[in-house]
């Protein structure tokens, strides 16, 4: 099972070079399995170019510890246990450093929901967690950046599937979905929307969307009546 997962990770890993949303050693993609005892994750610091699956690391989901894998986890690697620890639909996560979502991660902005791009896979605006504080920066960054998202997702009274990503004031993009393919698959709409929103809002800063196009467009492919693709 764990060996499977670690193919499947490494694959979504690589597809965020595959579709330009991370350079160098930038970012991870992480999976759970599905007992959710054991997490797999991208090695802390490793380069893209020729990672295989046993370059992955698989780390408890209780502990935090490193139980397989001759790499150092991502760095990252708390920020994932939290949310996996509390959504239990979460089955793969993502964090990069793409640009133009970084951009409203660095602005301390929303990305705001303007078009049907953006409707028919994030159910409203996609978030910017708040800043940490120097405490929280300097007692365990990762684990309370976790810790800060799910704040947010909790206190905005967010379905996090249904807005499956968020960004970390001056920070970046996290995004997850139901398996680590999925979850690069919504890191890079948000990225492309985020491209959008910049250039939407640098032609007309009042730019909007009506909440009766986002609830049609989100609906027609996620909602209870969807009709959107193939049956």
């Amino acid at each position: 099972m764990l060996e499977e997962l670690k193919k499947v990770v490494c694959d979504a890993n690589l597809d965020l070079v595959a579709k330009g949303v991370v350079i160098y050693t930038w970012g991870n993609v992480s999976g759970i399995s599905d007992d959710r005892k054991y997490m797999v994750i991208k090695p802390s610091g490793v380069d893209y170019d020729g990672m295989s699956p046993e370059d992955m690391v698989v780390v408890s989901i209780e502990t935090g510890e490193r139980v397989e894998g001759k790499w150092n986890p991502s760095s990252d690697t708390k920020t994932h246990l939290e949310l996996y620890r509390k959504y239990p639909n979460m089955k793969g996560i993502v964090h990069t450093h793409s640009t133009n979502a970084v951009a409203f991660a660095q602005a301390g902005m929303d990305i705001p929901a303007l078009g049907t791009t953006h409707a028919d896979y994030f159910y409203g605006d996609i978030p910017c967690a708040r800043e940490l504080s120097q405490e929280e920066v300097e007692s365990d960054y990762e684990t309370n950046t976790g810790i800060v998202i799910i704040e947010t997702i909790e206190g905005r009274q967010i379905d996090p599937m249904a807005v499956p990503g968020i960004v970390v004031k001056n920070h970046g993009p996290f995004a997850w979905g139901k398996s680590p393919a999925n979850a690069v698959y919504n890191a890079v709409v948000m990225e492309k929307v985020a491209e959008m929103d910049l250039k939407t809002l640098s032609l007309n800063p009042n730019a909007e969307m009506k909440q009766y196009v986002l609830d049609k467009h989100y609906m027609r492919k996620h909602g209870p009546n969807a009709y959107y693709g193939q049956k």
